[in-house]
């Protein structure tokens, strides 16, 4: 029988089909942070129990930690007990822990696979939404609420219903100045925020196939946004190439064992797919949001949509969506002022986004009266683009180059917008209050949009102001 990579890994993993349908699995490796960890540990001490498999678990600091001032104790008392708090439970229960001094902290979704901590044919959970980032590497990861931290700690199983797998292949060679980013903002564009409800989506096509696995990351970061529990793409040479070497990986005669293990996850030709959505690479271009949701998305040249022309079901979210944006329907959204410019999160704070970027970028300045800041996904990544010069290129443009964590993409820490400030932003949620300010602004875009909306002062084409052709 053709089995999906999603059936091979569910297979290999279910403990037991449960009464009600769903299956209790196991989870082949647990990644908590700081925010949603702290009461799991607690219901486990108010029930007498401790962490099954602590050498499955590891940990990290990122949502709420400063990226400016880093010395403790930090200001907010907040952050502050929330990582001593997560010391405490990783020192008691024997967990991993990636921590500040350690020179390997960062966003979970980063510090994962940079570790090598992320492998092809397990099931990687996290009480984080972008867990699916893992599923580049052809893992089947998503993530939990805080009880159900608590029951992968307890038991390293969990309750969860297997979705229905859609593969979505896009095919070609993206024009130059289209990146990842575009391509995963069209398809949410294309099949809406909750298309992908019920389902794992399974990215493939040749354009994946010369995809670099960080290329992969940012499509698989945002398959929750697009509704999808589950992405993944299927492991290849580009995957085992990545990983080779890395701390966490198999070594030595383990290596490829290993190997032959992860390409034997891989979907089977003529597997049964529940749906398959084609694309062209060619047809994409630099996409942007223009509201409220990253399903809002348009094509750099083309103009804000009219609710009247939408369906009727997305014509409410239109209007309110234009409203808190300030923007005019009918009009261009290229040339709107941008005040901060952000780039990093899971979604693109990684080596390759800020080598691309600083690559374009030098020789240029960030526009006066917008505050752009850059923020390294991890503490490896703020390494070795400072051993590179990256960081110098990004601070004679006029960025700040702050410490790793997750910074603007989310209200958590320090970094906020304020009052209805627009954001120009590589991150991947646009949802009104996300960046801290309820009257804040989010334009969702590739790192180097981000760049030129930082030294043109407003939303630009990039192709425009760095002459790609």
């Amino acid at each position: 029988m053709k089995e999906t990579l999603l059936d091979k890994v569910w297979r290999a993993h279910r403990v037991r089909e449960l009464a009600n349908g769903q299956t209790q699995l196991l989870i082949g490796t647990h990644l908590i942070h700081e925010v949603t960890s702290p009461q799991a540990f607690g219901m486990l001490r108010d029930l007498g129990l401790k962490v099954l498999m602590p050498h499955r678990t590891f940990a990290t600091v990122d949502h709420i930690v400063p990226t400016d001032e880093r010395e403790e104790p930090f200001s907010d008392p907040l952050a502050d007990e929330m990582v001593r708090a997560l010391r405490r439970n990783c020192a008691e229960s024997g967990v991993t822990f990636f921590d500040l001094p350690s020179g390997r902290q960062g966003i979970v979704h980063i510090v994962g696979p940079e570790q090598g901590i992320t492998q092809p044919g397990t099931t990687i959970a996290c009480g984080d939404s972008h867990t699916s980032t893992h599923g580049a590497f052809g893992a089947i990861a998503f993530g939990i609420g805080t009880s159900q931290v608590r029951d992968v700690l307890a038991t390293q199983t969990m309750a969860i219903g297997k979705p229905k797998v859609r593969r979505i292949e896009v095919n070609g060679s993206l024009r130059p100045g289209v990146y990842a980013k575009d391509v995963i903002l069209h398809i949410i564009r294309r099949l809406g925020v909750n298309g992908g409800l019920g389902y794992a989506y399974e990215y493939a096509g040749t354009t994946f196939d010369g995809f670099t696995q960080e290329e992969r990351m940012t499509v698989c970061n945002m398959s929750i946004e697009g509704g999808a529990r589950v992405g993944y793409v299927n492991p290849d040479e580009t995957t085992f190439a990545y990983l080779e070497g890395r701390p966490y990986a198999p070594k030595a005669a383990e290596w490829d064992a290993a190997v032959a293990r992860w390409r034997s996850f891989a979907s089977d030709p003529g597997a049964k797919y529940d749906d398959l959505i084609v694309y062209r690479a060619e047809d994409i271009a630099p996409t942007v949001t223009w509201g409220i949701n990253p399903g809002q998305a348009i094509f750099i040249d083309e103009l804000v949509p009219r609710p009247e022309e939408l369906p009727e079901k997305d014509r409410a979210t239109a209007v309110e969506a234009l409203a808190h944006m300030h923007l005019r329907a009918g009009a261009p959204i290229k040339g709107t002022k941008v005040d901060v410019a952000f780039l990093g999160s899971c979604t693109n704070g990684r080596l390759s986004d800020l080598q691309e970027v600083a690559t374009h970028l030098k020789g240029r300045r960030v526009r006066s009266g917008v505050k752009a800041i850059v923020v390294p996904g991890s503490q490896g990544v703020a390494a070795i683009a400072e051993s590179l010069g990256l960081a110098e290129v990004f601070r004679d443009a006029g960025f700040e180059w702050r410490g790793a964590g997750c910074s603007m993409c989310l209200g958590m820490n320090p970094d906020k917008l304020v009052g209805e400030q627009l954001c120009a932003s590589s991150s991947n949620r646009n949802f009104k209050g996300r960046q801290g300010s309820p009257t804040g602004r989010t334009v969702l875009m590739s790192p180097l949009m981000v760049a030129a909306a930082a030294v043109t002062g407003e939303i630009a084409d990039a192709r425009e102001v760095f002459g790609l052709s």
